[in-house]
């Protein structure tokens, strides 16, 4: 019985632990003010991108290349939602990516109110 309910309990403590530390709701935070200005300057090449209208396919091979994130899942994630967001917003690439630095900044590293949530 006892062995059981240990069991029960680490069970319910690897779900809760999994769910607090991995939302699937949220863009990845930047963990430095340099990883802030990396993610400005991604924004930037990646709304001159969809600006110039190239497909969002080559725009992400494009920038897999110049950031060299191929071997980063969360590189390539918070690139993706960059891309994702940058082909969305109509404003010019400099205020785009300013609004994403300023917000980075202020909000420790979270970029959810630029970039949006996952679903």
């Amino acid at each position: 019985m006892k062995t059981a309910l240990a069991t029960v309990l680490t069970a319910a403590l690897a779900v809760t632990a999994s769910l607090q530390s991995s939302p699937a709701s949220a863009a990845p935070r930047a963990e430095s003010a340099q990883e802030c200005a990396i993610a400005a300057d991604m924004a930037i090449v990646a709304r001159s991108l969809a600006q110039e209208n190239i497909q969002v396919e080559k725009a992400n091979a494009i920038m897999t290349r110049v950031y060299d994130v191929a071997e980063s899942e969360r590189g390539k994630a918070l690139m993706k939602d960059i891309l994702d967001a940058a082909y969305k917003d109509q404003r010019p690439s400099q205020r785009f990516a300013e609004q994403l630095f300023t917000t980075c900044m202020k909000s420790a590293g979270n970029m959810d109110q630029v970039l949006g949530n996952r679903l």
